[in-house]
Parts: C-alpha cells; sequence; structure tokens
C-alpha cells in the first residue's frame, strides 16, 4: 500500500503535545483518518481475540509508516522534535562539553552548546529517557534542551566522536592543577568570599571531576566515597567490598570547591562550614535508581564528606539471594510467617542486616497484610510497605513512632534497631498484643542478644514469651571468579581457625591471585554468613534462667544451630571465600 504523500510543514511540537498518537501522525502529515480509522478497527478486532497490539504497530504492518515515523510521533507526543545526525554538523566545543562518561551512560549525544548560559541540546534515542536530562542538570550543572533522533545514528556520532575510553581520574586532577582560576583559590584557606566560593563550584572542571569520581564509584559497586581534609592533603576513597581503597587525591586547595559542589548538588548551605550537614542526592545511571546520602562534617583542617552510596540495581531484596543456605532458609521463612512475636537480626554496623530484614519483608508484603517501618534513615523505598524515619531533631524517636504504629491497624512491625529500654517494651507489647515484630541489634552473636535484651532492662519473662529466633550474620568478601586459584594454606593460616591438619585433610582451599577484574585485591563482592538461634522450650527455660551465654550458645549449638565459624567454614570449603576473611570477621567459640 502506498505512503500518505501529505506533506505539509512541520507543526510545533508544543501543538503535538499529549494528543493521541493517530492524531500526531495525522498532524504530521504520515497518515490520512481514513488510515488511522483502519487500523483502529484492526486493533479493536485483535483486542477482541485478546491481543493488545499498539496503533504504531498496526500502521507500520499495514505499510502507511516506518518505525522512523513511529519515534518522530512519540517524540510530538512528548512535545519534543525529532532530528536527523550529521556527523561533520556537531561541533567540537558540544562534544567537548559533555564528558565521554556521561554520553556513554547516558545513550545520548550532544548536538549544540552554549558556555555563557551552559545550556546544551542533546539528541537522545527515546522521548521517555527523562533519566539523562535529570541526570546532566544534576550531575553536571547544565540547562538542557533534549530532541530525538534515530538509535542507529546515536550510536554512530557516539563510536565517531567518543571512540577513547574518555579522561581518567588522574587526567582530570592534572587538569585541575593547571586551571588559573581553580590555582588563584591556592594559599586562601577558609578565606574565600561566597560568591568566588559559588563560581568555583560552578567550574566545569570541578563538577566533571565529580562526575567521573561518582559514575567510577557506581560502576565499581563502591558502597561509600569519602573527601576527607588533612594538613598537608585533600584524600579521596572508596569502599567496595567493606575495605577502602584511596584514590589519587587532588589538589589541596580544591577541598572548599569539590565540598561546595557536592553541597550544591544536595541542596545544602555552602555558606555553613562549622555545622554537620546531611543531605541526600537522586540519581538514574543506566536505568538504575542510586540514592546519595551526604553526611558533611567540619574537623580540624575542613569539611570532611562522606557519600554512602545506595544502588538499588545492586541490592538483592529477596530471601533466596541473601546468602542463606537451604535448612536455615527453611527456619527463616517459617520464622517469619508466625503470626506474631520478634524477629531479631544482629551484627556490627554494615553486615547487611537491614538488606536481610528488607528482604524478609519484601517476601511478606502481600495486599492482605499491613507494614509499618521505623528507620533511621529510610535506606530503600519499597511500594506496599509504610516507611517512616526516625527525627531526633523533633524528638521523633524510635519508641514516639511505635507509639503510634499500635494505633495503626498494623500486621507486621519493623524496628530499625533497638537501642534503649522505651524501644524494647513498646516492641515486646506490640508483640504480645499479636504483631510480628523485625528489629536489629549490635551484638557479636546470637546467643549474646538475650544478655543484651536483659541488660537493657527488659524481664526475663517477656523475652521467653515473644522472641522467636535472632539471626546473627557477618559479610566475608567472595574469591574473584576471573582469577582463582587453589592453594595449600600456611599452618599458621589453619591455627587462626583452630582447625587441626585432621580437620582438612582431603579439603581444597582456594584464594583469588589478584587481577584487573578486582582491582588486584583478589575478592570480587560479598556474601553473608549466618548464625540463627532458634527458640524452643528448652532454650526458654535458659533464657528465664538467666544462663549464661556460653551456657546459651553450647545449648544453641546441641539442637543444631550452626555458628557464624562453623558456617563459614563450610564457605571456605565450597570455594566461595578465604580463611583470613572467616578468621577476621568470626569469633572463636568456647
Amino acid at each position: 500500500m502506498a505512503k500518505s504523500t501529505s506533506r505539509s510543514a512541520k507543526p510545533d511540537p508544543g501543538e503535538l503535545k499529549g494528543r493521541r498518537f493517530g492524531r500526531v501522525l495525522t498532524k504530521l502529515g504520515k497518515v490520512t483518518r481514513d488510515q488511522v480509522h483502519e487500523a483502529l478497527g484492526v486493533q479493536k478486532a485483535r483486542k477482541e481475540k485478546g491481543q493488545e497490539v499498539r496503533i504504531g504497530q498496526l500502521l507500520v504492518e499495514l505499510g502507511y509508516i516506518t518505525e522512523e515515523d513511529v519515534l518522530e510521533a512519540l517524540a510530538g507526543q512528548a512535545g519534543m522534535r525529532m532530528v536527523r545526525l550529521n556527523n561533520d554538523e556537531i561541533s567540537d566545543e558540544a562534544i567537548e562539553a559533555l564528558p565521554s562518561e556521561s554520553a556513554k551512560t547516558y545513550q545520548v549525544v550532544p548536538i549544540d552548546y552554549d558556555a555563557s548560559s551552559r545550556r546544551i541540546t542533546v539528541a537522545m534515542k527515546s522521548p521517555d529517557n527523562f533519566q539523562a536530562v535529570d541526570g546532566l542538570r544534576l550531575l553536571l550543572g547544565f540547562k538542557v534542551d533534549a530532541v530525538v533522533a534515530l538509535p542507529s545514528e546515536v550510536d554512530e556520532i557516539l563510536s565517531k566522536r567518543y571512540s577513547d575510553e574518555g579522561p581518567t581520574i588522574a587526567n582530570m586532577i592534572s587538569e585541575l592543577d593547571e586551571s588559573e582560576t581553580l590555582s588563584a583559590l591556592e594559599g586562601r584557606g577558609d578565606s574565600i568570599d561566597l560568591e568566588d566560593l559559588a563560581r568555583a563550584a560552578d567550574d566545569n572542571k570541578v563538577i566533571r571531576l565529580l562526575n567521573l569520581v561518582l559514575l567510577q564509584a557506581i560502576k565499581d559497586k563502591a558502597s561509600d566515597i569519602h573527601f576527607e581534609p588533612f594538613e598537608d592533603e585533600f584524600k579521596m576513597r572508596y569502599r567496595i567490598d567493606g575495605v577502602l581503597y584511596e584514590m589519587i587525591p587532588p589538589p589541596l586547595h580544591l577541598a572548599l570547591p569539590i565540598v561546595s559542589r557536592i553541597k550544591v548538588m544536595a541542596s545544602l548551605d555552602i555558606a555553613e562550614r562549622r555545622l554537620p550537614q546531611d543531605g541526600r542526592i537522586e540519581l538514574v545511571v543506566n536505568n538504575a535508581p542510586v540514592d546519595l546520602r551526604i553526611s558533611v562534617l567540619p574537623t580540624m583542617f575542613g569539611e570532611s564528606v562522606v557519600m554512602r552510596v545506595l544502588d538499588r540495581s545492586n541490592v538483592q531484596l529477596s530471601l533466596d539471594k541473601v546468602g542463606l543456605r537451604g535448612d536455615d532458609l527453611d527456619v527463616v521463612r517459617e520464622t517469619i510467617r508466625k503470626p506474631n512475636g520478634i524477629v531479631i537480626v544482629t551484627g556490627p554496623t554494615g553486615s547487611g542486616k537491614t538488606t536481610t530484614l528488607y528482604a524478609a519483608l519484601n517476601e511478606l508484603n502481600e495486599p492482605d497484610l499491613k507494614i509499618l517501618t521505623a528507620e533511621d534513615p529510610v535506606e530503600y523505598d519499597i511500594d506496599g510497605l509504610v516507611q517512616c524515619q526516625v527525627n531526633t531533631d523533633q524528638d521523633l524517636t524510635f519508641a514516639r513512632l511505635l507509639r503510634s504504629f499500635l494505633r495503626q491497624d498494623p500486621d507486621i512491625i519493623l524496628i530499625g534497631e533497638i537501642r534503649d529500654l522505651e524501644t524494647a517494651q513498646i516492641a515486646v507489647q506490640a508483640s504480645l498484643t499479636g504483631h510480628l515484630v523485625f528489629s536489629t541489634l549490635h551484638t557479636n552473636d546470637a546467643p549474646s542478644s538475650i544478655l543484651r535484651l536483659l541488660d537493657l532492662g527488659l524481664e526475663s519473662f517477656l523475652l521467653t514469651a515473644t522472641i522467636e529466633s535472632i539471626v546473627a550474620q557477618r559479610l566475608v568478601r567472595r574469591i574473584c571468579s576471573q582469577c582463582k586459584e587453589e592453594y595449600t594454606p600456611t599452618e599458621e593460616q589453619i591455627m587462626e581457625l583452630q582447625l587441626l591438619p585432621d580437620d582438612i585433610k582431603g579439603r581444597t582451599f582456594f584464594r583469588g591471585r589478584g587481577c584487573d577484574a578486582c582491582n588486584q585485591s583478589g575478592y570480587k563482592g560479598r556474601m553473608a554468613i549466618f548464625e540463627i538461634m532458634k527458640m524452643d522450650d528448652f532454650m526458654r527455660d535458659l533464657v528465664m534462667q538467666e544462663a549464661s551465654t556460653n551456657v546459651m550458645r553450647a545449648e544453641a549449638r546441641k539442637r543444631g544451630m550452626r555458628t557464624l565459624r562453623e558456617c563459614g567454614l563450610l564457605s571456605i570449603y565450597e570455594g566461595q571465600t578465604t580463611i583470613d576473611e572467616v578468621a577476621r570477621e568470626t569469633i572463636v567459640e568456647d
């Protein structure tokens, strides 16, 4: 069938925004009304047969339009122009304005740039790529205009004009060293007026360095980025798999501009340098939401900034994926399905407690259950959960939130942490009135959690009536799969785990040799090891008698509890982690 030949001057995208798809195509002169009605008739007939087909796809099938016409109409619906890209017409200035790592991350091509107003026009593959526009505004401080181009043309320009890997952090820092504007700040310490500071924070080179640091951290799956001022240097460190790695430090005089740029992005006060400040930056990188929690702390030599990277695409919110062994997973699933009681997850800061609790709540998250959480802070937003944040400045504590929770008709309650007697008492009260309560504690292992709760002032008979199980956990680094090799451990290493030569007879041990994939560390990623103490009548009697932690641990082991170290040993024997990691993260059982 012949394509409609009606061709008039293209309407302004503003006239097309929000109109029905068929109307947009008609306005663009791509089809006639009769052709749209014909396609609508086919669409209705297919719908009656249970087939959902978009009208654009049908018009392509009927031969009236092309895929390119569909993209142009979608752009018009979004109020955007569609352009054809010509490599020769794109200036070097536009290409240089948008760093390679940003262009490739967001899959956009800059086609026009005005340095005086910092306004950039970018061509994107799809009109619904709002994240690219928001990301470029926030990360690079641009005023962004967006147009749509054919995906094949965007890919072609990206490969031609951004063929290299782009600048490294080392390149960017050497460029910053050469910047006259920024060098003028050297030796001025804190005596920089607000106007100069705002200008330095908006400097293109500072913005590009910070952008590169953030994208690199997200790519390397760093959990935290540290910017730390010292007397003679300004350190920059990433925490990857629980271990801090030092990066090439920026020049000391850039401490203020870099910190100020972070504050601008997090909507904090750049004039306030004497008090701690907290903020957040929300980004979308590679179509995944990334939340950055910012903490600014005044120190002797300037402000120290830590950015906590909460990459939701990197978190496995499923009990199957947190690392529980088959038998432990069955115990946890049985416990969290109880109608009431208290389930405690314990371990030091950064041991994955919150992730385990979220995974449990995610499994229970059904329309017929009301789940309330009190957190400090709320780390991940989960649909279906009513999440509340503790605010000590407004005297909104865990205890105060919990009292309100009990009037909200919940089925399940999550308490971020039991820190004091009042919170513990309300948790017990909630459990006794028919609610299932999840919470965390900071103790070394599962049995010592009982002693900790008794120390807070809870009565032993209340603990026996409410606690269902206690899960202790640690995170150990996984051996890098790219450079994993078999080896024979030394006698000292075996003794570290209090093993005898007979215990390891016939066992094979592995370690990571170190390669580019794991930054020469020999480790890539982390896994959890668990210790689950299930409360039965015998264990409850021990709690009533206020038995010692050692007695409780011994009895729990007799009743099938696998200690953290024993769980770690199984992971070593399976070639998942190393002796050093398990020895570092677990204590010796008496």
